[in-house]
C-alpha cells in the first residue's frame, strides 16, 4: 500500500487521540450535604449527683449473751427467722437460781423476825427509860439494834431481788427486734457472763443503712461551689439516694441521706456518708458492696446533652459535634457529670445557646458543612 493511502488513516488516529486528551465538557456531580439533627442547649436547674460506693450495714446489731452462768437446756428460736424484742431465745438450767432465791427468801424472813423483835424491845425500853428503870445506855443499845436489824432486812430484800433477777436471766430473751442468725452454742453448753462468744446475733434489717465513702476533694469542690453561688445545696432531709444493684438495675425503693461523718479517715482521705433505704423484702444484706447515686446539689444554670450525642476519641475523651453559624461541624471536648434521665450533665466545654449534633453523627465530619434537618424527629438516626 502506498504512503498516500495511509495518510488519511494517520490523520484520523491523531485527531481521535487529541480529542481524548482534551478537557471534558461534562462537570463532576456535587456531593450532597449530610443531613443532621441538632439541639440548641438551654440552661435549666439540674440535680448534681455523685455515684458513691459503700457497704450495707445494719442500723442495730445485738449480741445475745448469757447474763448468768449455767448450762443451756433449750434453744427456742428458729435460726434465720425474725424475732421480736422480748422473745425467748434460750433457756438456761434454772435449778441453781431457784435454790438461791429460796435461800434469799429464807434469810429475809429471818431478818424480818429479828427486826420485829428489836422493834418491840425498843418500844419497851423507851417506856422504862422514862421511869429511870434502865440506864440510857441500855436504851441507846436497843435503838441501835433496831436500826441494825432494819438494815439487815433491806440487805436481804436486795439479795432476794438479785436472786429473782438471776432466775429471770436463766431465760434469755431478744434484746431487740430483727432477724436472728444461727445459734453459736448448742444445748448442753456451759455459758457464763464473761464468755467471749455470744449465744447468737440479731440484726435489724428494715430499714437498712448504706455507709458510703466520698473523697474530701469532691466535698471541698462542692463547698466552694456553694460559697460561689454556682450550686445550691440540697437540704439533708431532702437529699435523695438511689441504690444501684449488682446487675446495674436500680433498687426500686428510694432512700435518703442521714448524715455525714464529722471526721476524715486519715488513711484514705475519705469521709463516710450514711444513707437509709427501706428493706421490706430483705433484699439488702449487711456486708454487701453497693453503689449509691446521691443527690448533693442543684445547678441553677445546668446544661445536659442526650447520651447519643456523645462520642469519644481514641484516648476516651468525651466529645460532641458542635455546629457554628456557617453550618460547619467541629469537635468539642467536654467534661461530663452524672446521667439524669438518659442525658449527660455537662460540667465544662459548652454554654447555653450552643448547637450540637444529636442525630446523623456518622455522616458528619469535622470541617464539613452539613444540612440541618428540621423535620419532626422519628426517634431513629438520620439515614442517607
Amino acid at each position: 500500500m502506498s504512503k498516500n493511502l495511509l495518510a488519511p488513516f494517520g490523520l484520523l488516529a491523531l485527531t481521535l487521540a487529541l480529542s481524548a486528551c482534551g478537557p471534558s465538557t461534562e462537570q463532576t456531580p456535587q456531593v450532597p450535604l449530610a443531613k443532621v439533627r441538632v439541639e440548641t442547649l438551654q440552661a435549666k436547674p439540674l440535680s448534681i449527683t455523685s455515684e458513691l460506693s459503700g457497704r450495707i450495714a445494719a442500723p442495730r446489731i445485738a449480741e445475745v449473751r448469757a447474763r448468768v452462768a449455767g448450762v443451756v437446756m433449750q434453744r427456742v428460736f428458729k435460726e434465720g427467722h425474725d424475732v421480736k424484742q422480748g422473745d425467748v431465745l434460750f433457756r438456761i438450767d434454772p435449778a441453781p437460781f431457784k435454790a438461791d432465791l429460796d435461800s434469799a427468801l429464807a434469810n429475809l424472813s429471818k431478818a424480818q423476825a429479828n427486826a420485829f423483835q428489836a422493834r418491840l424491845q425498843e418500844q419497851r425500853y423507851s417506856q422504862l427509860v422514862e421511869g429511870n428503870a434502865i440506864s440510857g445506855q441500855d436504851y441507846d443499845n436497843a435503838r441501835a439494834n433496831l436500826r441494825q436489824t432494819n438494815a439487815e432486812v433491806a440487805a436481804n430484800k436486795a439479795a432476794v431481788e438479785r436472786a429473782r433477777l438471776n432466775l429471770g436471766y436463766a431465760t434469755v430473751t431478744a434484746p431487740i427486734s430483727g432477724r436472728i442468725g444461727r445459734a453459736l452454742v448448742t444445748e448442753g453448753a456451759l455459758v457464763g457472763q464473761n464468755e467471749a462468744t455470744p449465744l447468737a446475733i440479731i440484726q435489724q434489717l428494715d430499714p437498712i443503712h448504706a455507709d458510703l465513702t466520698q473523697s474530701t476533694r469532691e466535698l471541698n469542690d462542692l463547698r466552694r461551689a456553694f460559697r460561689a453561688g454556682s450550686l445550691k445545696q440540697v437540704g439533708q432531709d431532702q437529699a435523695k439516694a438511689t441504690l444501684i444493684q449488682d446487675d446495674g438495675s436500680l433498687y426500686p425503693l428510694p432512700g435518703k441521706l442521714l448524715f455525714a461523718e464529722i471526721s476524715v479517715d486519715p488513711g484514705t482521705g475519705q469521709i463516710i456518708l450514711r444513707s437509709e433505704f427501706p428493706n421490706p423484702d430483705l433484699d439488702l444484706l449487711p456486708g454487701s458492696f453497693v453503689r449509691v447515686r446521691l443527690e448533693q446539689a442543684v445547678d441553677k444554670q445546668g446544661l445536659s446533652v442526650p447520651q447519643r450525642a456523645i462520642t469519644r476519641d481514641s484516648a476516651g475523651i468525651p466529645m460532641v459535634l458542635l455546629l457554628d453559624a456557617e453550618q460547619t461541624v467541629s469537635l468539642q471536648p467536654v467534661e461530663l457529670g452524672p446521667v439524669i434521665n438518659d442525658r449527660w450533665v455537662v460540667s465544662h466545654g459548652l454554654k447555653a445557646g450552643d448547637r450540637i449534633v444529636v442525630e446523623g453523627l456518622q455522616h458528619a465530619r469535622p470541617g464539613d458543612k452539613v444540612e440541618v434537618d428540621d423535620s419532626p424527629a422519628s426517634g431513629q438516626p438520620v439515614k442517607e
